[in-house]
Formats: C-alpha cells, sequence, structure tokens
C-alpha cells in the first residue's frame, strides 16, 4: 500500500468481491451504517426528539461539511441532490437574451437541463466544450469564456473520464468577464483538494453518496456570502427566523435564519440522512483530503502502470484527477466486457469508450490484480 493503509474492515464487502467503482456509488462504512441505524431509532421514540434537536442535528451535519470542504458553516445549505442545488442556483443568477452558458462536452445530465431550460426561456445559449484528445478541460473552457458569458457550469473532474478543469483559473477568467462561477463537485469534494476561497465560485454542490462516503438523497450546497440575500427555492418554516419557538410559528415572519440557511431544503431535519452523512465525514476527516488524494494517485497509477502492459491506455495525473482512471483500448472495447467482468465479481463502469476505473481506501491490491488478471 501508501501511506494509507487499506480500510476494507471497515466496510462490509465480501473477499472475492473486487469493488472499484467510488466513482459509482460509495458503499456505506460500518460506522455509516451504525450511525444511520441509531438515528432512525429516534423515530420509534419521538418523545425524545426535542425541538432542539431539529435544529441540532442540521448543525452537526454542516459543521462536519465545513471541515471537508473547508469553508464557513454558514456558507453551507443543505440539499437533497445536484438538480435541487442547481435549480436554486438558476434561479438566482441572471441570464440576457442572447448570452451564453459555458459547459464540458457529456457533462452529467443534472449540470445540463436546469441550463437549457434556463437558457430556453431567458434568450441565452448552452455551450459544450471540447478538449482536444491529450487534453485536460482547462483550456477549452478558458478560450470559452468571453464578454456575453454569463455563467459557467462546469465539474473539478469530468464524471467519465476524470480528466481535470482548473477551476483556480476558470475561477479568475469568470471574476474578469462578470460571469458567475457553479461547481458540481460529486466526482471530486473529498477525494480532491480545492480552495473554494480561492475558486471563489457563486455556488458550489457535491452529493454525498460517491466520494464524500454518505448516504444517498443528501447533498452540501456552498453558497458565496454575495447570494445569501437570495430566493430560496422553497419556503419552508423551518429556514425563518425564530422558528426555533415551536409556540410562535404562525407569528410569520419574513426574515430568514442566518448565512446559507434560508436555502436548506424542507424537511431537512433527517437524523439518519444527516447523521449518516457526517459519519462518511468524519471517515474522511480521520485521514484528511489531501493524504487521501495522494494515497489513490498512488492506487490509481499502480493500476495504469499494470494496465499499460496489455495494451491499455490512461492520462497522467494532472491531466486527470488522481482518484479518476479512464482506461482506454486500442482498438474498441470487447463488448460485454463489465458484464463480464462483474460475473467475476469484479466491479467496475463504462462510460463511453473507455472502462472507468475509480478505487478507494476500501481496496487492496488483490482487487487490482483480479482486474488485471481479467482485462489479460
Amino acid at each position: 500500500m501508501g501511506g494509507i493503509a487499506s480500510q476494507r474492515d471497515r466496510f462490509s464487502i465480501p473477499a472475492d468481491v473486487h469493488y472499484l467503482n467510488c466513482a459509482y456509488m460509495a458503499p456505506l462504512s460500518h460506522g455509516v451504517l451504525s450511525a444511520m441505524e441509531d438515528a432512525a431509532r429516534l423515530k420509534a421514540e419521538p418523545w425524545n426528539f426535542k425541538p432542539a434537536d431539529f435544529f441540532a442535528v442540521c448543525e452537526h451535519f454542516r459543521t462536519r461539511a465545513a471541515k471537508v470542504a473547508r469553508v464557513s458553516a454558514d456558507n453551507l445549505a443543505i440539499v437533497p441532490s445536484v438538480s435541487y442545488a442547481l435549480a436554486l442556483a438558476a434561479k438566482n443568477l441572471p441570464l440576457a437574451a442572447g448570452q451564453q452558458i459555458v459547459t464540458l462536452a457529456d457533462q452529467f445530465p443534472s449540470n445540463i437541463y436546469v441550463w437549457r431550460d434556463l437558457a430556453e426561456r431567458c434568450g441565452g445559449t448552452v455551450i459544450a466544450v471540447q478538449r482536444d484528445d491529450d487534453a485536460a478541460w482547462t483550456e477549452a473552457v478558458l478560450d470559452a469564456i468571453g464578454p456575453d458569458t454569463a455563467i459557467v457550469a462546469v465539474p473539478h473532474c469530468h464524471w467519465a473520464d476524470g480528466r481535470i478543469v482548473d477551476l483556480t483559473a476558470v475561477g479568475a477568467m469568470c471574476r474578469s468577464v462578470g460571469a458567475a462561477l457553479v461547481l458540481d463537485l460529486t466526482q471530486s469534494l473529498g477525494a480532491m483538494p480545492i480552495d473554494l476561497a480561492e475558486v471563489q465560485p457563486d455556488f458550489a454542490v457535491a452529493a454525498c453518496y460517491k466520494w464524500l462516503m454518505g448516504p444517498y438523497g443528501i447533498a452540501m450546497l456552498y453558497v458565496n456570502p454575495k447570494h445569501h440575500a437570495g430566493e430560496p427555492l422553497e419556503y419552508n418554516w423551518i429556514n425563518r427566523g425564530g422558528s426555533e419557538d415551536f409556540t410562535r410559528l404562525v407569528e410569520y415572519r419574513d426574515d430568514f435564519q442566518p448565512g446559507a440557511r434560508r436555502f436548506d431544503m424542507g424537511e431537512k431535519s433527517n437524523p439518519p440522512l444527516l447523521l449518516g452523512a457526517s459519519a462518511g465525514f468524519d471517515f474522511l476527516l480521520e485521514f484528511g483530503v489531501d493524504a487521501i488524494a495522494d494515497e489513490l494517485g498512488q492506487r490509481s497509477n499502480a493500476i495504469a502502470a499494470e494496465a499499460a502492459k496489455i495494451g491499455l491506455t490512461a492520462a497522467d495525473i494532472g491531466i486527470r484527477a488522481p482518484h479518476f482512471l479512464s482506461l482506454g483500448f486500442q482498438d474498441k472495447m470487447p463488448a460485454g466486457l463489465t458484464e463480464k467482468l462483474a460475473a467475476k465479481r469484479i466491479f467496475i463502469s463504462q462510460r463511453g469508450a473507455s472502462l472507468r476505473v475509480t478505487p478507494h481506501l476500501y481496496n487492496t491490491p488483490a482487487d487490482s490484480a483480479a482486474l488485471m488478471d481479467a482485462l489479460q
């Protein structure tokens, strides 16, 4: 191994299962499962769940998420999904007729449909940039940003090929032309360091069920302080000022909870999701995102080196994210390959014409060895 030993004993992964597919969905650790089960029992005894607990479980999640994202907890909203967060961003960002929204070619659909809808309603245009075969995405994005750009909506690394976007450079270019920057960090946050204070996005969202090691149905949304007076997507009671006092809820108020809390989803006080996700954050914080990125980079490099011996290609780290490996074939990929691998209990994904291999700390050398043996 490298600097971090395998954490497989903290997951329910049988020895004969070779799961190299964290970009699809992270398995829940024993710690996350235990936190979710304990939290679910709170609903079995609602008399023990006090009004203050509606807020305490949310702030526990928010403070743990803030440590992973390295931002103030006041700048984070609790949302159910990326699509929810991006709809909220679209509601709060201006787009004039003739202006453009810059995206990546073959970007994940949740980060496309909302912008197509906004462009259609406002008379704008969505541009999907193409990268050169051997390049990262940065140059193509920078070349597309100009005086007509209103919004740039991109990830840190592409969900299919793992090729990166230099968000510091893109953020600076956006500011130079007055464009907003919206980020989907679902395929990177928790496995790839990012300095949001340096990038300065308007909005940045990450679902918890992939590299944040948490459950499905919960996500964190960073909201730049300049948007804290914006319009929420829904108008629920708990985000209003003074909602901690349940005896005065019908004294309707126009003010909101502080910071980004006005953007929190309705029924946010869901202990299994919030405390399960928080346990996932704690798993990452135990090692640190920088150390995890280094370790996953070593593991993906080792797989790439073995793959090269059998004629498969992969981009170098720097062009791709360290945790993300896309293996290309000299000819086309054999038909039904992922299904044949699954029959051997080897689980990876096909995205386009490549194999997406995304290990994590629960993997062992036996997992990558099984993959290489099966591919020969």
